[in-house]
């Protein structure tokens, strides 16, 4: 899924180190599933979370066997903006991510001089992704109360600092808080961000381009820090 922020162009970066750590059944949690990039390359138990209920409800639809419209077009686009109480969950959150600039949550009506079909590209891309999402645990809800089963490994990719907002305000001192209880409780943490605090050591860099908007890039260095234990 086109998603602000994927990590769809690192996954095969980061992925094995934090599966080499990964037990026998032990559960695969993502609080902060985004567009599901990086638990649909992943087997075994798993659950993926996000605040954003329309985004979770598109995931659902999709694993569920939804087939996304292949035309959106810009009235309808802003109609469903305007009024999303009135259409599918599953549709809005097609609409506001993959019918956007960059995936950026109502980020603008995508389009170029080519005349590309967005909503064609990203219904293609979903329903091949689809089958990757079979029997993931998806909730909606914030991190903090997410009920997580024991010993469970966790990838985390938050709201970064510094960054552009996604939907809404983010702490993030609570959030690396909530890391080292975890750790602390018994389960492998693993978070994806640019920068740590000092008591989290990183595992892993790698460089790559940031979309800004829809005509520029610029480089960012991709960080994976654990909680020094």
């Amino acid at each position: 899924m086109q998603y602000m922020g994927s990590k769809n162009r690192i996954a095969k970066h980061i992925l094995p180190i934090m599966l080499a750590e990964r037990k026998p059944d032990q559960w695969w949690v993502e609080p902060f599933v985004g567009g599901a990039n990086m638990i649909d390359k992943v087997a075994g138990n798993r659950m993926g979370n996000d605040s954003h209920e329309f985004l979770i409800a598109l995931l659902v639809a999709l694993r569920d066997g939804y087939i996304p419209p292949t035309d959106i077009s810009k009235e309808l686009y802003y109609a469903v903006k305007s009024k999303p109480q009135e259409y599918p969950k599953e549709l809005v959150g097609f609409v506001g991510f993959l019918c956007s600039f960059g995936g950026k949550w109502w980020g603008g009506y995508a389009f170029n001089k080519k005349g590309d079909n967005y909503a064609e590209r990203g219904s293609r891309c979903l329903v091949k992704q689809a089958k990757n999402l079979d029997g993931i645990v998806f909730k909606s809800g914030s991190y903090l109360e997410l009920e997580i089963p024991e010993n469970s490994l966790i990838y985390c990719d938050p709201p970064y600092a510094n960054t552009c907002k996604y939907k809404d305000d983010f702490n993030h001192d609570i959030f690396w808080n909530w890391c080292r209880t975890q750790t602390k409780s018994g389960h492998t943490v693993f978070i994806s961000e640019y920068s740590a605090p000092n008591d989290f050591v990183c595992v892993k860099e790698i460089q790559h381009k940031t979309i800004l908007d829809k005509n520029s890039q610029y480089p960012r260095i991709e960080k994976l820090f654990r909680y020094k234990v």
